[in-house]
C-alpha cells in the first residue's frame, strides 16, 4: 500500500474539521481529515479505526492499547467514596504511581469542600510541619 501524502490532522484542528463537515458521511470527513490509504491499483481505502482513535485522543479519552499493567484489576478512576466506617482510601495504584513507601506521612489540610495531602520531609516531620514553622500541640 502507497501512504497518502498529507499528514492526517489530530488535535483541535482535527476537532475542527470534523465540526466544519458536519453535514458529510462519516467515510468522507475521514478521508477530508487525512485518515485514508490509496493503494497500489489506485482505490482508496478509509481508515476509520484510526479516524475514531484520534478523534477520541483529541476529545482527551485516549485509548491505551496496552490496558492495565498486567491485565487484571481495575483502572484507576481517580475518584473515591467515603466508606461507612467514615474513612477514604485511596489505594494502592495511586500511592504506587507516586512513588510513596510504607511510612511516608503527609499534612491534612482542611478546606470547605476539599482535602490537601502535602508530603512531609522525613527531617522536617519530626520538629515542624512541612513548610518551616514549628508545629504547637
Amino acid at each position: 500500500m502507497v501512504e497518502n501524502a498529507t499528514l492526517p490532522l489530530t488535535g483541535k484542528a482535527l476537532l475542527q474539521k470534523v465540526k466544519e463537515l458536519s453535514d458529510l458521511p462519516r467515510r468522507e470527513t475521514a478521508k477530508r481529515c487525512g485518515y485514508y490509504t490509496v493503494t497500489k491499483s489506485d482505490d482508496t481505502r478509509v481508515n476509520l479505526t484510526d479516524f475514531y482513535d484520534a478523534l477520541l485522543a483529541a476529545k482527551g479519552v485516549p485509548l491505551d492499547a496496552n490496558g492495565t499493567k498486567d491485565g487484571r484489576g481495575r483502572e484507576p478512576t481517580y475518584r473515591v467514596s467515603v466508606h461507612k466506617n467514615g474513612q477514604i482510601v485511596i489505594g494502592a495504584t495511586y500511592t504506587e504511581t507516586m512513588g510513596l513507601k510504607p511510612g511516608d506521612e503527609f499534612e491534612i489540610k482542611l478546606g470547605y469542600k476539599h482535602i490537601h495531602l502535602k508530603q512531609v520531609d522525613d527531617e522536617k516531620a519530626s520538629d515542624t510541619n512541612g513548610n518551616g514553622s514549628q508545629i504547637e500541640e
